[in-house]
């Protein structure tokens, strides 16, 4: 359905004036709490976040802080948001920083996406919310409004038939309050509607975690973190899960450079 494009911006700035969300990292602005909060957002709630970001500033108030903890320290920091390779990206980030960048985070998007686990979304939010440059990119609560109010009804929409109107519809004064808006909006809409994302091309059900082989990875990485030092046999008895497939996993956390090992012992 296609409407003015005005009467579409102040719908959502109407909505977004009485209903914005409070979170510590759009109360306490900064490059590298913008790139915290950003990784931590890929594909977790932002309930969830919004408990672990200030116990992770707590351990890594700054870009130096976290370039020199241990893998093991930063595993067992994000504890609990899932998807343990983000941390791994996040720490490598840092380390990238403060030996590349001489501490400042770049705040070009083509730079940023040389970075481990940023993509070109990642990369654009990062810039918006960091530096407040007007930058174009989209996720999931901005893919539901979009959808919502120019594709109604029609369905498999791709990213790039929404990437233009995204662009024209910038507020490219002060992007970063606009992307903080559409968001805002777009978890309303999730409440009132059936989830509008669901209508795009890109829509993915996310795989059930109990039993998978992701939960085991996890197992794995908790079990290292809590002991320290592991035996494969160790590891058999601490992890309730067939021997093969904790074999599996933990050869590939070897690979991906999560895990070390040493004389058939295997730490963080």
């Amino acid at each position: 359905m296609e409407i003015n494009h005005d009467n579409f911006i102040k719908i959502i700035y109407d909505y977004f004036k009485n209903n914005r969300r409070l979170f510590q990292w759009r109360e306490e602005i900064s490059p590298y709490n913008a790139l915290v909060s950003e990784i931590m957002l890929q594909q977790t709630q932002t309930d969830r976040v919004s408990y672990k970001f200030p116990q992770w500033l707590s351990l890594f108030p700054d870009f130096k802080t976290l370039a020199q903890a241990s893998t093991r320290d930063v595993i067992s920091a994000w504890a609990g948001l899932g998807y343990n390779r983000r941390a791994l990206a996040l720490h490598a980030a840092a380390q990238r920083v403060i030996q590349e960048f001489g501490g400042n985070l770049p705040d070009n998007p083509e730079v940023l996406q040389t970075f481990k686990g940023i993509g070109p979304n990642t990369a654009g939010s990062i810039c918006a919310f960091a530096f407040n440059k007007p930058t174009v990119f989209i996720e999931t609560n901005i893919r539901a409004v979009y959808i919502h109010h120019f594709f109604k009804h029609e369905e498999k929409i791709h990213d790039k038939q929404l990437l233009p109107i995204i662009e024209a519809t910038l507020d490219k004064k002060n992007p970063r309050e606009w992307y903080y808006a559409l968001m805002d909006y777009g978890v309303k809409l999730k409440k009132e509607h059936k989830n509008p994302s669901r209508k795009s091309k890109h829509h993915v059900i996310q795989s059930k975690f109990e039993g998978s082989e992701r939960q085991i990875r996890g197992m794995i990485l908790r079990a290292l973190t809590e002991h320290g030092k592991l035996t494969f046999e160790e590891l058999v008895v601490v992890i309730p899960r067939q021997e093969n497939r904790i074999y599996k996993n933990l050869s590939d956390l070897i690979v991906e450079g999560f895990i070390k090992t040493h004389k058939d012992i295997y730490f963080l």
